[in-house]
């Protein structure tokens, strides 16, 4: 089973950038659809935004196109997520998550790293 170890996440004025990293072990990384998801205090996990392996195919929230970007580096092994013009409702602990299956992975059916938290003031 992959492991994911999230990174990037911390402290950030509105309007303001971040960038998320998730380091994955393993040599099939290029082989998995990757993916950032969101928890806010008493609220359910929610999908952000999902790349597929090869890096062509990706997908958003609507709640953050436009101002979040995906990405994938599979020499690196690790998904980044650039975050701009941050609001204080992005305010959550980040996960990173992996499947071999698109769908599957949408349907948070993927494995999960610990998580990072992003906290965003007005």
């Amino acid at each position: 089973q992959v492991q994911l170890v999230e990174s990037g996440g911390g402290l950030v004025r509105a309007g303001g950038s971040l960038r998320l990293s998730c380091a994955a072990s393993g040599r099939t990384f290029s082989m998995s659809a990757m993916g950032w998801f969101r928890q806010a205090p008493e609220k359910d996990r929610e999908f952000v935004a999902a790349i597929s392996g090869s890096g062509s195919r990706t997908n958003y929230a609507d709640s953050v196109k436009g101002r979040f970007t995906i990405s994938r580096d599979n020499a690196k092994n690790t998904v980044y997520l650039q975050m701009n013009s941050l609001k204080p409702e992005d305010t959550a602990v980040y996960y990173c998550s992996a499947h071999r299956d698109w769908s599957l992975l949408l349907s948070k059916f993927g494995s999960w790293g610990q998580g990072t938290q992003v906290t965003v003031s007005s």
